[in-house]
């Protein structure tokens, strides 16, 4: 039995961690809260209370850590509304640590926010260019992850999140005048986030250090109708009320708010190498 480390087991990292348990793995998993130690001990997985800041590490990192040949670290930057954080420097942070540990492959949750939105098809041979604070950190973090040479880390760009408690349309519906009714969605439903991260872990994706080509994956659902076309179905489908959005064809509109913008986002290179068949195509 193999075991894994999960720094993070939260919206995705607890199901991803109930999962892997269920095909044999022994799963060391972290949390902020000293009240979800219990939900975690229930699941079967072996629980830590870890805080990362950015000048110190609360917990036992070393103890997370030891015996696991795999870390996933998904912990996403919290930089919204009044508070910010320097993610990059928690990172640093827990660099000594997998150095010194027996990890030997980290999986690295990002997001397709690295990519700025520039109305292009984005394939990983694409440059990032963040457009975001989030964007600009998460790929710092990655770019400090991969250039380590002791330990090999696979990036898993991932898309907008979504899944039977989180969708965005419960967010939007009813909600008037949303801008960009004709940019394309990029979604992914969390049952293929973690089937995505398993057949890596199958697959033992194994980069050669030496030729510094740690691997890239772009993680999205190949559906991509507009935003307008989406959300409305949805809303519909989910009896909710309907959202309402610019109008491309108003010139006052268009000059105020920003239409028919958006990034493509392809996830091809994980259905040609991994071989993996999205499960839920159409969100």
């Amino acid at each position: 039995m193999k075991q894994i480390s999960i720094l993070g087991c939260g919206w995705l990292g607890l199901p991803l961690a109930k999962s892997l348990i269920e095909k044999g793995f022994s799963i060391n998993g972290s949390t902020t809260s000293v009240e979800k130690i219990a939900v975690l001990e229930k699941a079967g997985i072996s629980p830590f209370q870890i805080n990362l800041f950015e000048d110190r590490i609360e917990g036992n990192l070393d103890l997370f850590l030891s015996n696991s040949e795999v870390l996933i670290i998904d912990i996403p930057p919290k930089l919204r509304g009044n508070f910010s954080e320097n993610f990059v420097a928690k990172i640093q942070n827990i660099i000594p640590f997998i150095e010194k540990s027996s990890v030997e492959k980290v999986f690295f949750v990002s997001s397709t926010s690295v990519y700025a939105d520039d109305n292009s098809i984005i394939t990983e041979d694409k440059i990032p260019n963040p457009d975001t604070e989030s964007g600009r950190q998460l790929l710092e973090a990655e770019q400090l992850l991969q250039s380590n040479n002791n330990f090999q880390t696979t990036i898993i760009r991932f898309g907008g999140l979504i899944g039977e408690d989180r969708h965005p349309i419960k967010f939007l519906a009813g909600r008037k005048n949303i801008e960009n009714p004709e940019g394309p969605i990029n979604l992914i439903h969390q049952i293929d986030c973690i089937g995505i991260i398993e057949e890596i872990i199958k697959k033992g994706l194994r980069q050669a250090q030496s030729d510094n080509c740690n691997e890239v994956f772009n993680a999205v659902a190949p559906f991509h109708p507009t935003r307008k076309e989406y959300y409305t179905q949805k809303a519909i489908e989910l009896n909710l009320p309907l959202p309402e959005f610019d109008d491309p064809s108003n010139s006052e509109q268009a000059q105020q708010s920003k239409t028919s913008i958006g990034k493509t986002i392809l996830s091809d290179k994980i259905e040609q190498v991994l071989k993996y068949d999205f499960k839920n195509k159409t969100l």
